[in-house]
């Protein structure tokens, strides 16, 4: 956010000097932004379409695994065929389909300048026994709409359809090609994921640039307080450990048994602290969220980067504020799942559990693995690196135009907010797009609160349809000021 100075005028220093009174120099003061020019098309219209767009798309059940996406897939073309828009479903696996559309600025296909919408169809599992509604009724009630995906990643498809069907409607004048794009296979990343897209279809795709989520709006007291922007991500590992030992009657316990080492494993390597590195992406991040954070988080987060001798303090203090941050800073381990044993009176020869470890960009998993054999130090213990990690990629700049682009119309659209780049801890379909040369952003455009946010993947998911509708005027607007010919 840009500040300046206002200086007094003359006649008003010299009547303040007369008066005895120091200092004819105010304090800086915000300087307002720009107001927002007006959108063509009809957004109000939009909005009701957008929302009954993620309303269909709750109730078509793409539960992943096993996916069966070929249902949203045709969906989402039906919408861009009713609008004249250029289509295609793209069948990736029996049941398993992506939709792919197009908006062309010349009378050939170009790459080079070209923008991608892209957003997953697919969804996590939920347990109807946890939620209060139906995860897949679409059930509006009390200025929210419930659903499984409304947050990952439902939103943002109907988003993106938003904006390409408003450029179609508006008879907007491109100077770049618009490619929408609904994959499938995110939430597992097998073997019909955007990877697979990326390998056998990508003269169907080909950018420069890409939207995708993985950003934050972050809503605090009622007003946007930043937009954060996803520009390099971790990269997954899944680690497998299992403990061997004899197994035999549980009648007479062994002190080899392969659950209590498994156990005393997890709790070791749990308690481990991974060293803290601040890299490029994250320390600019910190910089420029500590003007607009309380005092008492933006003194850890100006220590974080600007004071050696408190370095570790501050690591540890910014990662107790918050989880999400320290995730940022340090490679992370989380046991997610474990296995032992299948009766109840006898003691295995093995237990098992997979560990998901995340590094960041750059790190090698292998050093982790060490640091936690050396943790554990125990024979009965052993650790595989499976073969399912997600991609390594390259940062996206963050000079490019569309980047800037976001940090122009971000305090445009939410005054007072702050534009900062991300790193996330999770992983997104941007990794396959940047490791072909795309400048990818995840910007998911919806202002929410931690609590609403932190609901995706959890019970009772739920965006509040105020939000979501500044979401879809927000992309839209973001997705015609780089487009459109003015």
């Amino acid at each position: 956010m840009r500040r300046f100075a206002s200086l007094l005028t003359l006649s008003a220093g010299l009547a303040l000097a007369a008066a005895g009174v120091a200092g004819a120099q105010q304090p800086p003061f915000p300087s307002p932004p720009p107001a927002l020019t007006p959108l063509p098309g009809n957004l109000p219209q939009l909005e009701t379409d957008a929302q009954g767009w993620l309303s269909d798309l709750v109730r078509i059940n793409t539960t992943n695994p096993p996916g069966n996406e070929a249902a949203a897939a045709q969906y989402v073309a039906a919408v861009l065929q009713k609008e004249n828009i250029a289509s295609e479903i793209v069948e990736m696996a029996p049941g398993r389909s992506i939709a792919i559309g197009r908006l062309q600025a010349g009378p050939l296909p170009d790459p080079s300048k070209a923008l991608l919408l892209v957003a997953h169809l697919d969804v996590v599992g939920a347990d109807k026994t946890k939620w209060t509604v139906d995860p897949f009724g679409a059930i509006v009630k009390d200025g929210y709409l419930y659903g499984r995906g409304v947050i990952d990643d439902k939103s943002m498809l109907a988003a993106n359809l938003a904006a390409i069907v408003e450029l179609k409607r508006s008879g907007a004048h491109l100077n770049r090609d618009v490619i929408f794009l609904a994959d499938d296979d995110e939430e597992q990343g097998g073997a019909a994921s955007i990877r697979a897209v990326a390998e056998k279809y990508w003269d169907k795709i080909a950018c420069a640039f890409a939207l995708n989520e993985g950003g934050m709006v972050v809503l605090k007291n009622g007003k946007v307080q930043y937009v954060a922007v996803q520009a390099s991500e971790k990269v997954s590992y899944n680690v497998a450990v299992t403990a061997t030992g004899a197994s035999g009657s549980a009648s007479t316990p062994s002190p080899d048994n392969p659950v209590v080492h498994l156990a005393a494993a997890i709790e070791k390597i749990a308690t481990m602290e991974t060293p803290v590195e601040v890299t490029t992406i994250p320390r600019r991040y910190f910089e420029q969220l500590a003007p607009v954070e309380d005092e008492e988080t933006s003194k850890w987060m100006r220590a974080l980067v600007d004071m050696p001798e408190r370095f570790q303090l501050a690591a540890k203090r910014i990662s107790d504020m918050n989880p999400m941050w320290g995730a940022m800073i340090r490679d992370s381990i989380a046991p997610t799942e474990l296995r032992a044993g299948d009766r109840a009176n006898a003691i295995p020869s093995q237990a098992w559990a997979n560990l998901n470890v995340r590094v960041l960009p750059g790190n090698p998993v292998n050093a982790v693995v060490l640091e936690m054999q050396k943790a554990v130090n125990d024979p009965q213990i052993h650790f595989q690196v499976e073969p399912d990690s997600s991609i390594t990629a390259p940062p996206s700049s963050l000079t490019s135009d569309l980047y800037t682009l976001i940090e122009r119309l971000a305090p445009q659209e939410f005054p007072g907010a702050v534009v900062v780049p991300f790193l996330s801890s999770s992983t997104t379909d941007s990794a396959a797009l940047r490791f072909h040369n795309v400048e990818a952003y995840g910007l998911l455009p919806f202002p929410l609160t931690d609590a609403d946010a932190l609901r995706g993947h959890t019970d009772d998911e739920r965006i509040p349809l105020a939000s979501f509708r500044t979401g879809v005027e927000f992309l839209y607007r973001t997705v015609y000021e780089f487009t459109a010919t003015k």
